[in-house]
C-alpha cells in the first residue's frame, strides 16, 4: 500500500514528505496506521548529524495509531485496537526481559542496522528497501511494526494525547522515579524542560519531592514547568545550584536529571557537583555522537561522597507495564498530557515542527496524520 511519510535522505539535512511503499505485515507483525506521533529531539539528532545511522530512513519513534492487519502467529493484536509504539521493542524472553529490564531488550541490537530483524524490508522508496528508524517509523500514515513494539491502550482516550507516552513521557517520568528514586521529601533539579524534562518534573512531583528545581533558558519551557509540578524555576545551573544549597544547608540536590537534548560532559560535571552526599544524576538525553569521552569530575568526591551518574534509557521503564500504569495516572489527574502538547501539526509541515523545536517553541509537538 502507499503511505506518506517524512524521510531523511542525507545527513545533515531536512525532512522529506513523499510516497513509500509499505508491504503487508509478515510472521508476528501487524500494520498500523498511525493517528499521530510526538516529534522528540532524538528525531533531530540526525539532521544535525550529531548522531548517524543508515540512510535513507522514514523518521518518527514516538506515536500511536490502530491496527489495521495482522501477520501469522500474532496472539497479543488484532485489527481495530489501539496501540503505543514503543521504541524500544520487548521480546519477553531475554535475560533482560526476564529480569524486569524490558527497556534493554535484546531486541534493541536491530533499532539502528538498517532493514527488520529478518533482513528484509517492510518499507520501499523508489523500490529500494527503506530502514524504519527504531523498527516503527511513527511519521509514515502506515507502517509494519513487530508486535513486541506495539503495546494495547484503551479505545476510548485520544491517540493525539497517548501518542507522547511511546517516548518523551516515560523516558522522563521514569528517569525521576526509577532512575534517580526520587522519594517523598526529596529536593530534584530537571535540567532541560522539555517533552522529556516536563516528564521528569511531573515524575518528581508524583514521587512526593518537596523541592522540585527546572532549569532551562526558555522563559516559556520554565514557566510551563512551573503548571506541571516545579517549585522552582531558573535559567541558569549556577543559579539553580545556588538556590538548592541555600535550602539544603549547603548540602546540594538528592538527585539531578539531564533531561536537554544533548547533554555535554561540561553539564554532567556541572550536575555533579550540584548533588549533595548520596546524590544521583541521571543522564536521560542522548549526547551527540562527537561528544568527546571522559567527564571532568573528582574520583574522590565520587566515592568519598558517595556520589552516583547513572544511564536512563526509556526511563528504565518495562513499557507493556509501565505504559498503562501512565495512563492510569493519567485518568487520575496526577500525570498530565494534554497540557504538554503545545501544538499540532500536518506531516507536511513537519519542517516547521522542526524548526519550533530547536527553537524551543514546544513542550510537545504533535504530528496529525491525515486520515
Amino acid at each position: 500500500m502507499r503511505s506518506r511519510a517524512a524521510v531523511l535522505l542525507e545527513s545533515p539535512g531536512r525532512y522529506r514528505v513523499v510516497d513509500v511503499e509499505v508491504d503487508e505485515p509478515k510472521d508476528n507483525e501487524v500494520l498500523v496506521r498511525y493517528v499521530a506521533s510526538g516529534l522528540c529531539h532524538s528525531d533531530v539528532h540526525f539532521l544535525t548529524g550529531d548522531h548517524h545511522g543508515p540512510l535513507p530512513f522514514c523518521a518518527g519513534h514516538e506515536g500511536a495509531g490502530i491496527v489495521e492487519a495482522v501477520g501469522r502467529g500474532v496472539a497479543t493484536l488484532r485489527p481495530g485496537d489501539h496501540v503505543v509504539a514503543s521504541f524500544i521493542p520487548s521480546c519477553g524472553r531475554c535475560r533482560y526481559c526476564a529480569s524486569g529490564r524490558m527497556n534493554l531488550c535484546q531486541l534493541g541490537a536491530h533499532l539502528q542496522v538498517g532493514p527488520m530483524p529478518d533482513g528484509t524490508y517492510r518499507m520501499h522508496l523508489d523500490g529500494q528497501g527503506l530502514h524504519q528508524f527504531l523498527l516503527i517509523s511513527t511519521f509514515s500514515q502506515y507502517a509494519v511494526v513487530s508486535e513486541h513494539s506495539l503495546v494495547k491502550v484503551p479505545d476510548d482516550l485520544p491517540l493525539e494525547t497517548l501518542c507522547l507516552l511511546g517516548c518523551g513521557v516515560g523516558t522522563g517520568l521514569g528517569s525521576s522515579t526509577n532512575a534517580a528514586g526520587v522519594r517523598p521529601g526529596d529536593h530534584v533539579m530537571i535540567v532541560g524542560v522539555g517533552g522529556v524534562g516536563a516528564s521528569a518534573v511531573q515524575g518528581a512531583s508524583i514521587a512526593g519531592a518537596a523541592v522540585i528545581v527546572a532549569v532551562d533558558p526558555v522563559a516559556f519551557k520554565r514557566e510551563m514547568a512551573q503548571k506541571l509540578g516545579a517549585t522552582h524555576a531558573f535559567a541558569s545551573m549556577a543559579e539553580a545550584t545556588d538556590f538548592m544549597r541555600s535550602v539544603t544547608d549547603g548540602q546540594g540536590a538528592d538527585a539531578a536529571v539531564l533531561a536537554m537534548g544533548s547533554p555535554t560532559n561540561t553539564d554532567v560535571a556541572e550536575a555533579f557537583a550540584a548533588i549533595g552526599k548520596g546524590g544521583t544524576v541521571v543522564v536521560t538525553g542522548m549526547a551527540a555522537a562527537t561528544e568527546p569521552m571522559g567527564i571532568p569530575v573528582h574520583l574522590l568526591e565520587l566515592g568519598g561522597m558517595q556520589k552516583s551518574i547513572r544511564g536512563a534509557l526509556f526511563g528504565m521503564c518495562n513499557p507493556p507495564a509501565d505504559i498503562l500504569r501512565q495512563i492510569d495516572l493519567y485518568r487520575a489527574g496526577r500525570l498530565k498530557l494534554d497540557e504538554m502538547v503545545t501544538r499540532r501539526y500536518r506531516l507536511d509541515d513537519i519542517g516547521v515542527a522542526v524548526d519550533d523545536l530547536l527553537e524551543g517553541r514546544n513542550i510537545r509537538g504533535v504530528v496529525v496524520h491525515d486520515t
